[in-house]
């Protein structure tokens, strides 16, 4: 059995100084959002619960579905890449950004540099773009594939873009992995999945990245964004389908319109028939005082198989 934890959108905290120049950009609106609720409503005591919590369960590998960051900042990215540090050696954490990591234009590219580490794939199975992306990971009998939905974006703007490009060096990864019997797990940081979002804040390319995934397969994909704990299914190969999964912020902390902080322990093991059996727990806070408990555990069972089981 393979354990994998999913934590996403840590918003690490407080806020570097910020100059009059910094702000004269789409990073005016981020600092007043921060400085309204962020600074807040997100607290390193909740996420350094968390990350204790999530140790304490020693998963084989953690996956980190973006938003690192605020506005992007140099010091913010030199804070995130020393986060990863802690977080875990490269060879055991892997990384996709978010559109708070590409806050404006040239930010994710430096992040991405960041992390490289944590970002570096295996060699021949496709093409990546500057940035590394897609990738993949292969852990025992698990392909870890992460892509970049990751983009700067217009003030009041937080949507993500998947390319046709990305999604011809996707179906690759999928196939190959798919013909070696591997488990495979796509990291993305917007759903793809449609209605999940608001219109300023959904992934442009949903079509492209749900053709990907019907034609070549897929075990599961784990993406943040929403700061809610989501399960969506969307049509993989042959009648299969394929959970998406989402995860409530790693650092909130008040709870107010979101949950409190949480994470995600995905636990993957072939039966004898060599089909993934995938079990879902959610952990996370459950008041002021730190306390880390489990939320909920099911199977990811497709829901025509569950309607059949149970009719």
């Amino acid at each position: 059995m393979f354990r994998l934890a999913h934590i996403s959108d840590v918003h690490l905290g407080p806020l570097p100084p910020v100059t009059y120049r910094q702000l004269a950009s789409k990073r005016i609106t981020g600092y007043i959002n921060w400085q309204r609720t962020r600074s807040r409503s997100f607290h390193d005591g909740a996420l350094g619960a968390i990350v204790a919590d999530m140790k304490e369960a020693a998963p084989d590998h953690t996956a980190v579905t973006g938003d690192l960051m605020n506005l992007a900042l140099a010091e913010e990215i030199a804070v995130s890449r020393k986060w990863l540090e802690m977080l875990g050696a490269p060879a055991d954490v892997s990384v996709v950004p978010g559109n708070h990591d590409a806050y404006v234009p040239g930010a994710l590219r430096k992040a991405c540099e960041a992390w490289r580490p944590w970002t570096e794939g295996e060699h021949g199975w496709a093409k990546t773009n500057v940035n590394g992306f897609p990738y993949v990971r292969v852990r025992g009998r698990v392909a870890i594939i992460g892509v970049s939905s990751a983009r700067a974006t217009a003030p009041f703007l937080a949507t993500g873009s998947f390319t046709d490009e990305q999604g011809r060096r996707l179906g690759r990864i999928l196939h190959r992995a798919g013909e070696e019997g591997l488990c495979r797990v796509v990291l993305i940081h917007h759903p793809p999945v449609r209605g999940a979002d608001p219109a300023h804040k959904r992934l442009y390319g949903i079509g492209t990245f749900q053709k990907v995934v019907r034609r070549h397969g897929a075990e599961v994909v784990l993406h943040g964004h929403t700061h809610l704990p989501t399960l969506n299914w969307i049509p993989g190969k042959g009648k299969s389908q394929v959970p998406v999964v989402g995860v409530a912020a790693a650092g909130e902390s008040l709870g107010h319109e979101k949950p409190l902080a949480q994470y995600n322990l995905i636990e993957m093991e072939a039966d004898e028939g060599a089909e993934w059996r995938i079990r879902l727990t959610r952990r996370g806070l459950v008041g002021p005082t730190g306390r880390v408990e489990q939320l909920s555990q099911q199977e990811l069972i497709e829901p025509a198989k569950r309607a059949e089981a149970t009719a």
